[in-house]
């Protein structure tokens, strides 16, 4: 198994072509499309030294590209100030 890591390619994809929110799917918490597969549960795994293979391997629906669609998310929800200046506020 190979370990990726967040790359240009990452920041680049326009992650809205593969996560959705919506208020049906687990409470509108940002998913996969057409899974009930969060950002935040992505996030956990890899944050747990989960490859991609091993995601791939344990979700088959999951592709490769719905990981990076995750990671771009993720990405650009911190770029965003006004999500930084609210962590802060209620720090």
């Amino acid at each position: 198994m190979s370990h990726h890591t967040i790359s240009d390619e990452a920041i680049r994809m326009d992650w809205r072509d593969r996560i959705i929110s919506d208020p049906e799917i687990l409470l509108g918490k940002p998913v996969v499309k057409g899974t009930r597969i969060s950002v935040e549960l992505i996030l956990g795994w890899l944050a747990n030294d989960w490859t991609f293979d091993t995601i791939i391997e344990t979700y088959p629906h999951i592709t490769r590209e719905d990981i990076l669609a995750a990671l771009a998310f993720a990405a650009e929800m911190l770029h965003d100030e006004q999500y930084i200046a609210k962590y802060k506020a209620s720090a």
